[in-house]
């Protein structure tokens, strides 16, 4: 169903199944969607109407308010035993829950996505969108449920929200420029990540990702950069700031992999071409499931460069020997504590 209204009201008196829905721009005056309750999915994947892979989709809107503290419930659960992604670069499109394409000055607060069959959030090429007490929910082993997934997009915020997903909390794709993460809980899921980026020759700078006050419980990773090796974009990511972060028993805390190639479905036959520059790490704290607690992983073709990693403390619950860094093409600028030493090849938790 298309809506085109200015103010939308949705309050089920309990579940309502929709098949799918669609509001599409420009629109004269600013939009308003509420949701109370729950609105539901079809579990079928195969009986949504549309065709690019989306159950609700926001196009060309400007001005946008959704909220209202309802449920928008994928229904996912027989959708994540088709999803074979991991050994197949062709696997099918699964659903997202929400889709916001070209969307501007607006903001989505208080309300709930929940068991998407695919991403919960898609933000592409938006301008100034902001996520304000915004809950995910999936279970940590549901297969791609990224949670808000940003590319070709500028000044997005996501503030004081709650991500519990199977994927990245946050994925950021290439052209995004000045992301603002603030006191985000992430987990279970696979962190906060940029990337990954290089699998396309027509990829675009990532400039100005801000990541401060969030904690990570039990994911598979804290902060993390990633980039394809033998790929051929050359675009440049810089400007990226963590600060102030809680790792609870999160594997591997602090991420730069610009070798990532997960299921071996690429080579490595040549380095990353993209330069990472201008990254501060700051005030990390708490402990790791993993001995390796930093992993600082740059392209011998472009070593990263001015980075900077101060008030590290990190202390390794497990038994699998001494907590580890790992650095390569990269000489880091040092400031504060450093538990575990970033950078030296073994270091015992202090």
């Amino acid at each position: 169903m298309q809506f085109n209204i200015t103010k939308y009201n949705i309050y089920p008196t309990r579940n309502m199944v929709i098949e799918s829905s669609e509001i599409v721009g420009p629109n004269k005056a600013p939009i308003e969607l509420q949701v109370q309750g729950t609105l539901q999915a079809s579990p079928d994947p195969s009986k949504l109407p549309n065709k690019e892979g989306e159950w609700i989709t926001i196009n060309y809107v400007n001005f946008l308010t959704l909220t209202g503290g309802g449920v928008l419930d994928g229904q996912g659960q027989e959708a994540w035993k088709l999803n074979d992604c991991h050994k197949n670069k062709n696997c099918a499109k699964l659903p997202i829950n929400v889709s916001l394409n070209f969307i501007n000055n607006s903001i989505i607060h208080d309300v709930t996505t929940k068991d998407s069959k695919n991403f919960h959030v898609n933000c592409i090429s938006s301008y100034n969108v902001t996520f304000l007490r915004f809950t995910i929910s999936a279970p940590g082993d549901s297969p791609n449920t990224d949670g808000i997934h940003v590319a070709r997009s500028t000044t997005i915020r996501i503030t004081d929200s709650i991500i519990k997903t199977g994927d990245d909390c946050v994925s950021m794709g290439d052209e995004t420029k000045e992301v603002y993460i603030q006191n985000v809980t992430c987990g279970p899921g696979h962190g906060i990540s940029i990337g990954s980026l290089g699998g396309y020759a027509t990829e675009k700078d990532v400039t100005g990702v801000y990541v401060k006050n969030c904690t990570f419980i039990g994911t598979t990773n804290g902060v993390r950069v990633k980039t394809w090796p033998s790929a051929p974009a050359t675009l440049t990511v810089s400007e990226l700031h963590f600060e102030d972060l809680i790792m609870d028993n999160a594997s591997l805390p602090i991420v730069i992999d610009q070798e990532y190639c997960p299921h071996n479905l690429c080579n490595k036959d040549r380095p990353s071409s993209i330069k990472i520059s201008n990254v501060s790490i700051k005030n990390v704290r708490g402990t790791t499931s993993t001995a390796e607690a930093v992993w600082l992983v740059c392209s011998s073709l472009k070593p990263c460069e001015n980075v900077e990693v101060g008030d590290i403390d990190l202390t390794y619950t497990g038994n699998q020997g001494p907590i580890t860094t790992q650095c390569t093409n990269v000489k880091p600028k040092f400031v504060g504590k450093q538990n575990p030493p970033v950078c030296a090849a073994t270091a015992k938790s202090a």
